[in-house]
């Protein structure tokens, strides 16, 4: 496998490999020859104008329909401008002070066109594009050799390219890779494996892959490769699996009459069906003697908490203590509220009038005094706060506990693995790890799919919840939509009830800086400054804020209305009171960011609208309209967007509009926005392992290959009779995938 770790300056020149590196993360010769291509096209079959992505980069094939010359006024110069076509829709190409271009770019020609998808006079058009033409009498603008018999009788590969290295200059470096070093690849899948599963050997795969004849080619490359990723992943997994089941984790066991079932006989209710299965698995995960690795999915309201809480009791009827971590202040302190609600004189033990089988529930978060703040610390290392819930204040390296033997997780997409990770290892032993989420991300459910995490479901709604009507908001499109949509919003304050509004920014920022560190920043103060995950470009105009936003609807379409602002920045005193006031009919409309995105229970706010409503995620957008219909009165969501119809962000917001299902949404997720990096910290989806593998797709390749995996480990752990299937995985886990697989 050696020469495969050549780096490419041997093969293809410093000036080429730095652009392969710089753009692509293209190092070695096994990368290049692992970067597929992303969709074939064939002479004749052209691709679909209409579906292009402004501010994609894009590679087309199209046919020249026109071109003109015209020179600028009043100044030297020209604008050659091309017309290409599908035969249905048309793109604009611009060439400036390039006439000399017309030679070659005539009408009636078919050619490859590269560049980043822009805008003019509500035009689509590439300026500058790089090009190749595709015909039997043409020469390619790039010097690049006779492409007509270079993609004669087969199909085009276009791939994953860059500005500075179209997609044809890289198919160039690959051919290169394949003609010198296809000898040099290893075969990483046993034999008897491949013999099964009727598999073709790699470097068969790798050429067929980059060059095949048809269609057919194509497919029995992509089945190979398919297996490659599913295998090498499933056999990662399953030797962590196996260094799972042999790590210690003290059992923690609820004993008869102690608080768990003190708890329990409290209750002005009975649990639902689900809760009560959902409540055995996870206590029989506890029992064991290897850490507990559970998700609780579960929709908005369907009583994720009182199920975590009874896991925490349990832990603490056995003699330890659990943790729940929240993403925000706002929803630290609510948790903590109800908490405490819930269980009356069993969240005082050993305080005056506080119940004998009672424990200490107590609460941390940053903005803490520093008296009250002491006083938590001391109770978490000493042993009487059974039950501790904060923020990441809980993750300092001066939080000590007696005997740590459960993590609560809720929310996890707010939380890096990293921050899990520092709190699990506050226990002596591996605590047991439960994690809450309404709508997993897309990692998550790729690791749901793959085996690595077991799952419980809370499906069941508690009685009395409303229905959630959800509809997009054209903004740019439809100017009236939005002005009706306020009218809405004064429609249901006129029936008595409340309304939320919110924007991605909170407006008091100073000016724009570093954007490092301006997502520092807004990590710090609630993850509000959220992250634009739709198809935007620096061009755009800044999110809208909370501060301008409730400026300009005081003094217009909600004028009269009682509205007030919340966001990460108030001072915690500040946001209590406000919410306070909002929750006892006070306030008519709360324009806030994110930060009130989750456990934020007001029954009686029926509308939201949300601003910019393309730059949340769609998990934060599922989260959000949650705050409404938790009442008798139905609840209406507005998706607010000035994305043009037909965009993947439009998508997106069609996609929540047309669910309430939170495993449906979390699918579409990660069918746009690919399964993250199954295997690193990423979850963002931008970088990812899996090439060739869909998680959605080929769950059988997938289930299939875990057995054949888990079969393999079991019989020879460390690999010794596999050594090129060891060194596909070394390459697999680089350094951070390999931390995080030991960390889990």
């Amino acid at each position: 496998m050696g020469a495969l770790d050549e780096p490419l300056t041997k093969l293809v020149g410093d000036r080429t490999a730095k652009v392969l590196a710089d753009s692509l993360k293209l190092r070695t010769v096994g990368d290049l020859l692992h970067h597929y291509p992303r969709r074939y096209v064939e002479r004749g079959q052209l691709t679909s104008l209409d579906e292009l992505e402004i501010d994609e980069h894009v590679t087309v094939l199209a046919r020249i329909e026109k071109v003109t010359l015209i020179p600028f006024r009043g100044r030297k110069g020209d604008r050659l401008e091309v017309v290409v076509t599908d035969g249905r829709s048309r793109l604009s190409l611009v060439f400036f002070n390039q006439g000399w271009r017309q030679k070659e770019l005539k009408p009636g020609a078919q050619g490859l066109f590269a560049g980043k998808v822009g805008v003019f006079n509500r035009t689509r058009q590439l300026v500058s594009p790089d090009y190749q033409l595709l015909d039997e009498d043409a020469t390619a603008s790039t010097g690049a050799g006779d492409a007509a018999q270079q993609f004669a009788g087969r199909l085009i590969p276009v791939y994953g390219a860059s500005a500075q290295m179209p997609s044809w200059k890289l198919s160039i470096c690959i051919e290169t890779a394949l003609t010198k070093h296809l000898g040099d690849v290893g075969e990483p899948l046993p034999a008897e494996l491949r013999e099964r599963h009727d598999l073709i050997p790699l470097p068969e795969a790798l050429e067929l892959i980059h060059r095949p004849r048809g269609h057919a080619d194509r497919e029995r490359a992509q089945s190979r490769l398919r297996w490659d990723e599913a295998f090498v992943l499933q056999v990662a997994l399953a030797q962590r699996r196996a260094a799972d089941s042999a790590l210690p984790a003290k059992p923690r066991r609820a004993r008869e009459g102690g608080l768990l079932d003190a708890f329990d006989a409290r209750l002005p209710f009975t649990l639902t069906e689900g809760q009560q299965k959902v409540s055995a698995e996870i206590a029989a995960d506890l029992a064991t003697e290897h850490p507990m690795h559970r998700l609780l999915q579960g929709e908005v309201g369907s009583g994720k908490t009182l199920v975590a809480l009874r896991a925490m009791l349990a832990v603490v009827d056995s003699g330890g203590q659990a943790v729940l971590l929240a993403p925000t202040e706002v929803l630290a302190q609510q948790h903590h509220r109800s908490i405490v609600e819930m269980m009356g004189d069993l969240a005082e033990g050993g305080m005056l009038g506080g119940s004998d089988l009672g424990t200490r529930v107590v609460l941390l978060t940053g903005s803490m005094g520093v008296a009250a703040r002491r006083q938590a610390l001391l109770d978490m290392a000493c042993g009487d706060a059974g039950i501790a819930i904060g923020t990441h204040a809980l993750i300092e390296d001066k939080v000590q506990f007696q005997d740590l033997g459960l993590v609560v997780v809720d929310e996890q997409h707010r939380f890096g693995v990293e921050q899990r990770d520092a709190l699990r290892a506050k226990g002596e032993q591996p605590p047991h790890l439960l994690v809450m989420t309404a709508t997993p991300i897309p990692r998550t459910v790729a690791m749901t799919v793959f085996g690595d995490l077991e799952t419980s479901v809370l499906d069941q709604l508690p009685a009395g919840r409303s229905p959630i009507s959800t509809h997009v908001v054209p903004a740019l499109e439809k100017p009236n939509f939005l002005t009706r949509a306020w009218e809405r919003v004064r429609e249901e304050v006129a029936k008595g009830h409340q309304a939320y509004v919110v924007c991605p920014r909170i407006g008091d920022e100073e000016p724009a800086t570093d954007p490092k560190k301006k997502r520092r920043k807004a990590a710090e103060e609630d993850f509000e400054e959220v992250a634009d995950e739709g198809a935007a470009s620096d061009e755009r105009r800044p999110p809208l804020s909370v501060v301008e936003t409730a400026e300009k609807l005081t003094k217009g379409p909600l004028s009269g209305l009682r509205v007030e602002i919340l966001h990460g920045r108030l001072a915690p005193e500040a946001k209590d009171e406000v919410m306070r006031r909002f929750a006892a009919g006070e306030v008519d409309v709360l324009v806030a960011t994110t930060v009130i995105e989750v456990g934020v229970n007001v029954p009686n706010s029926t509308a939201m609208v949300i601003m910019d409503a393309d730059r949340f995620g769609v998990s934060q957008l599922h989260q959000l309209r949650g705050r409404v219909g938790r009442g008798s009165a139905a609840g209406l969501c507005l998706l607010v967007s000035e994305m043009p119809g037909g965009s993947a962000a439009r998508a997106r917001l069609d996609a929540v509009a047309g669910t309430l299902d939170g495993f449906e949404l979390s699918r579409i997720d990660l069918e746009q926005r690919r399964e993250g990096d199954v295997l690193g910290q990423a979850q963002s989806g931008v970088k990812s392992s899996l090439k060739v593998l869909s998680v959605l797709e080929d769950e059988e390749v997938i289930l299939t290959a875990r057995t054949e995996a888990t079969r393999l480990v079991a019989e020879d752990p460390d690999l010794a009779a596999h050594p090129e299937l060891r060194t596909a995985l070394e390459s697999l886990l680089d350094e951070d995938r390999a931390a995080y697989m030991e960390k889990g």
